[in-house]
């Protein structure tokens, strides 16, 4: 899948916090401080795990393909093994197979591959390689002045729906108006894939998804803003490799008219595409 350079999306831009954020760390144990802190850097300061970042996205996604199938050939649900693309099972049949037959690497991936659903072949699994790596969000430093909030919460008894006796504790938010370094790099992917790609980062764009806890108070919407996406494609590696040639500008538009045409082929039952 990556033996071979095909193409590089270079995607750089910067992520504001429009409410207050908490991306936990877990309990403190600390004397002093917040029962449940954020996360930080060695330095202390705020930063959201791409990790996170890329959850939110794919799951996003996943919800934009369920609305025009449940196929887990299309999309799969890989919290749960029996509604995964390629279950544990299915995956070591494959293996046989191939130690059986002596199939080569480039048969073993085909056959993989054939079976592996669309989310799965961008966003990676337990088997695939994500063609997407999201880096770590850092904060702007120089536009952060080292503050953070302090919230306070209280147990709630789901049976009587009031407050538990003795049960307050207080969490640590990072501002709104916070801003973080968003860096994205996708490898080899297709251009119905980037279509794809582009429609969850669009969300973000437009402030309608939110990241880490306590969403449902109104914490965790955030915004996107590209400032630069450049594609290279394989014709022109040595220019980005000896001088310094960021690429072309994304084309969106051809690239999401790409996704509606795999889209609408998939629906007539007339896709017959075997690209990963």
């Amino acid at each position: 899948m990556f033996h071979k350079f095909q193409s590089r999306l270079n995607l750089q831009g910067t992520v504001e916090t429009q409410t207050a954020i908490r991306v936990g760390a877990g309990r403190s144990t600390a004397v002093i401080g917040s029962d449940l802190p954020v996360v930080r850097d060695a330095e202390g300061a705020p930063y959201i795990p791409g990790s996170s970042f890329k959850g939110v996205l794919r799951s996003y996604v996943e919800s934009i393909l369920r609305s025009f199938t449940e196929e887990k050939s299309i999309v799969c649900n890989p919290t749960n093994n029996d509604e995964q693309c390629i279950t544990r099972d299915e995956m070591e049949t494959l293996r046989d197979d191939r130690d059986d037959n002596n199939w080569n690497e480039q048969k073993y991936n085909a056959k993989l591959l054939s079976k592996t659903c669309w989310v799965c072949k961008l966003f990676g699994s337990l088997w695939y390689a994500s063609k997407l790596q999201v880096r770590d969000l850092y904060v702007q430093e120089d536009l952060w002045f080292g503050q953070y909030q302090q919230r306070d919460g209280v147990a709630i008894d789901r049976d009587t729906e009031t407050a538990v006796s003795g049960h307050l504790y207080d969490f640590e938010v990072v501002p709104a108006g916070t801003p973080f370094d968003f860096h994205a790099i996708v490898d080899n992917a297709t251009d119905w894939q980037l279509g794809m790609l582009y429609l969850g980062l669009s969300a973000f764009e437009k402030g309608d998804l939110t990241i880490g806890g306590a969403s449902s108070r109104g914490l965790g919407v955030i915004t996107l803003t590209l400032d630069s996406a450049h594609y290279i494609d394989k014709t022109k590696i040595m220019d980005y490799l000896t001088k310094d040639d960021k690429g072309d500008d994304a084309n969106w538009e051809s690239w999401i008219e790409a996704f509606k045409d795999r889209i609408d082929k998939q629906l007539e039952g007339t896709d017959a595409q075997t690209d990963g």
